[in-house]
């Protein structure tokens, strides 16, 4: 029928970034508070479960993670990773796409904002 020596190894493909599930541990419960106060914005009880909010991070840490590895492999055609690499992941899935594109503007306009700043700083530097 099938040969047993090829069920887990099937998974992962040759010269995948992915790294072993054993090749490194991950540190849990850093994101519990985060997101506790998360889950009681979205209606959740103030202090849900430990269990529900381990659940959660587990998910959401191996969401990001499968991103990030395939982020990686399409970046790595043209050697380096960029956010258009997850902009190009996330392209069908329109909310998050515009919550990206409208971050990663905020993003650009405090940059700008804080440059302007500096530069008015400066100036009245010089003036005193």
């Amino acid at each position: 029928m099938s040969n047993p020596s090829t069920g887990a190894s099937s998974k992962s493909k040759v010269g995948s970034s992915q790294p072993s599930e054993t090749s490194f541990k991950r540190k849990r419960g850093v994101f519990q508070k985060d997101l506790q106060h998360m889950m009681y914005g979205f209606g959740d009880d103030s202090n849900p479960l430990p269990e529900t909010v381990a659940l959660v991070e587990d998910i959401v840490v191996e969401y990001v993670t499968d991103l990030a590895y395939k982020a990686q492999d399409i970046g790595s055609k043209r050697g380096k990773l960029s956010v258009e690499d997850f902009l190009y992941l996330i392209r069908k899935d329109t909310p998050k796409l515009n919550r990206c594109t409208e971050l990663l503007s905020m993003q650009e306009e405090l940059k700008q904002a804080r440059k302007a700043f500096e530069v008015d700083e400066e100036k009245l530097g010089t003036l005193e």
